[in-house]
C-alpha cells in the first residue's frame, strides 16, 4: 500500500532568498543571455521573486557580476599565490599552475565561463581583466624561466606560449560538463597538461 506522500510527486520549492542562490541562478542568466542582455526583470523572473527580494543583498545587477567574476578569479589567485610560493623548478612550477587552474575551471565552470565572456564594458569587468593579466604575467615569466633553465623549447615567445597554454585551459568551458559518469576534472587537467607540456618541453 502507498502513502499519500508516495502517491503524489514532491512539489519543487521556490529557490531561497539566500545570496548563494541568487548569485548562482543569476550566473546562469548571465551566461544564457548575456550580462548586458540580462535585466533585474530576468533575474526576478528566474528566481520566481520579487526584485525587491534581490536588492536586499545586492545593490544591483553590477554587484552581482562583481560578486561572480571574483568566484571565478580568486580561485586562479589563490593557485598563482601558491606557484609563487613553490620552491623547485619553473617547468614544475608552470605544470602545476595550468593543472590547478583546469581544476578551478571544472569546479567553477558558471562563473569561469561568465569571467572568459568578459569585454571591459564596465568597471567591474575592466577591474576583472586586470587581474587576468596579471596572472598572464606569471605564466610568462614561468615560461621565460623554463626556457631560460632549458626545459622548454629554444625560441618560444614566452608571452605567446602563455596565451597559448591559458587558450588551451580556457577552452576547457566551452566543451566541459559535468558528467554522470567520466572524465572528471583530474582527468581533464591530465590530458591538457599532457598535450600542451609534450610539445614545448625539450625531448630528452
Amino acid at each position: 500500500m502507498t502513502t499519500d506522500a508516495a502517491a503524489s510527486p514532491r512539489r519543487r520549492g521556490r529557490p531561497g532568498y539566500d545570496l548563494e542562490t541568487v548569485l548562482r541562478i543569476s550566473v546562469e542568466v548571465f551566461n544564457e543571455r548575456g550580462y548586458d542582455g540580462a535585466s533585474m526583470d530576468d533575474l526576478a523572473r528566474r528566481l520566481g521573486i520579487a526584485k525587491s527580494a534581490i536588492y536586499h543583498h545586492v545593490s544591483g545587477k553590477e554587484e552581482l557580476l562583481r560578486l561572480a567574476l571574483d568566484r571565478a578569479l580568486d580561485g586562479l589567485w589563490e593557485v598563482a599565490e601558491r606557484v609563487r610560493d613553490m620552491k623547485g623548478p619553473a617547468i614544475r612550477r608552470l605544470e602545476t599552475l595550468v593543472r590547478e587552474a583546469v581544476l578551478v575551471l571544472v569546479d567553477r565552470l558558471p562563473y569561469v565561463t561568465l569571467l572568459l565572456r568578459v569585454r571591459g564594458n564596465t568597471a567591474t569587468e575592466r577591474a576583472a581583466l586586470d587581474r587576468r593579466r596579471a596572472i598572464d604575467a606569471l605564466v610568462a615569466s614561468l615560461v621565460a624561466e623554463a626556457a631560460a633553465d632549458g626545459d622548454l623549447r629554444a625560441g618560444i615567445d614566452p608571452r605567446l606560449a602563455a596565451r597559448l597554454l591559458f587558450g588551451t585551459v580556457n577552452s576547457v568551458a566551452e566543451w566541459y560538463r559535468p558528467p554522470a559518469e567520466g572524465a572528471g576534472g583530474s582527468e581533464v587537467a591530465d590530458a591538457v597538461c599532457a598535450l600542451a607540456f609534450d610539445g614545448l618541453r625539450v625531448r630528452g
